[in-house]
C-alpha cells in the first residue's frame, strides 16, 4: 500500500511538471528537448549503464509514449520491454475496470428470501423465484436464490423439483444466450453474444456489436430461434439489456424465459 501511495505521489509530480510545459512557448521546449537529446547521446556513446528504473517511471513513460513516435527515441530499454510496459498497464487498468461475478442482490431482498424460506419449509428456489416475481416484480434467477436459502438438514424431502433435475428433462429444448466482451488490438470493445443449446452446446447463433440495446438483442434472438419451434425456454442472465418487453416479445413465439 504503502509503495503504491508513493508511486501516485511521483506521478503527481511529474503531472505538475507537465502542466508546466503546457505555458511555455513550442520553441523553447523545442530546443529543451534538442538539448537533453545532446546530453543523452553522451551517455550512449560512452556505454553508460542507465539505474533500474522505478515503477513511476515506467508508468510515466508508458503513458508519454502515447503522444509521439517512441521508437525513435527510445534509449535507456529496448522496445520489447516498453511494449512489455504497455501491456502491463492495460492489464491492470482492465482488472481494476472490470468486477467479476454477478452484482449481489439488496440485503432487503435476501433477508425476504430467508424469511419466505423459514415461514414454508417445502417451498423451493424455483417456488421462492416465482413468488418474488408473480407477487412483488422481483425477478431474481432460482439459482440466486438458491445462495441465500438457510441450510437444509440432510436428506429432506423437497416439495418442489431440483433445477438440476428440470435441466436434465428439458435439455432438448433449452437455448442459453449471454454477452462476452472482446478488445481489439487497438483497445475497442466489442460485445459478442451468442445463442447456445443447452444439451448439445452447439453454438446455434453469434454477432458482435460496438453498442448493445434491447431492440438489438431481440432481434438477434428472433433469428436464433424464430423458426426453430422445438426450444421451449430460454436462459439468461439479470442484465438490464433483457428487458422485460423482450421476454414478452420472446414469449409470443413460444419460448418461456
Amino acid at each position: 500500500m504503502l509503495r503504491l501511495l508513493l508511486i501516485l505521489v511521483q506521478l503527481a509530480a511529474e503531472a505538475v511538471r507537465w502542466c508546466g510545459l503546457v505555458l511555455r512557448s513550442q520553441r523553447s521546449i523545442e530546443a529543451e528537448n534538442l538539448f537533453l537529446r545532446r546530453q543523452l547521446a553522451l551517455y550512449v556513446e560512452r556505454g553508460v549503464e542507465p539505474r533500474r528504473m522505478d515503477s513511476a517511471t515506467r508508468v510515466a513513460l508508458a503513458f508519454l509514449s502515447r503522444f509521439f513516435h517512441w521508437r525513435d527515441a527510445l534509449v535507456v530499454v529496448r522496445p520489447e520491454t516498453m511494449i512489455r510496459w504497455h501491456r502491463a498497464g492495460w492489464k491492470l487498468w482492465w482488472r481494476l475496470k472490470s468486477r467479476p461475478g454477478r452484482p449481489s442482490i439488496p440485503v432487503e431482498v435476501q433477508a425476504l428470501i430467508r424469511r419466505m424460506a423459514n415461514e414454508n419449509p417445502s417451498w423451493g428456489e424455483e417456488r421462492i423465484a416465482n413468488e418474488l416475481l408473480l407477487k412483488l416484480g422481483i425477478q431474481v434467477s432460482p439459482r440466486t436464490v438458491n445462495k441465500y436459502l438457510p441450510t437444509r438438514p440432510t436428506r429432506r424431502p423437497r416439495a418442489d423439483m431440483r433445477w438440476s433435475t428440470f435441466l436434465r428433462l428439458h435439455a432438448q429444448g433449452i437455448i442459453a444466450c449471454d454477452f462476452f466482451l472482446a478488445v481489439t488490438a487497438t483497445f475497442r470493445q466489442l460485445y459478442v453474444f451468442v445463442v447456445i443449446e443447452h444439451r448439445s452446446r452447439r453454438l446455434i447463433h453469434c454477432n458482435v456489436t460496438a453498442h448493445p440495446t434491447a431492440a438489438w438483442t431481440l432481434q438477434q434472438l428472433r433469428e436464433s430461434i424464430g423458426l426453430q419451434q422445438r426450444y421451449e425456454y430460454l436462459l439468461h442472465d439479470r442484465d438490464s439489456i433483457f428487458a422485460a418487453h423482450l421476454d414478452a416479445s420472446i414469449a409470443k413465439l413460444g419460448v418461456k424465459y
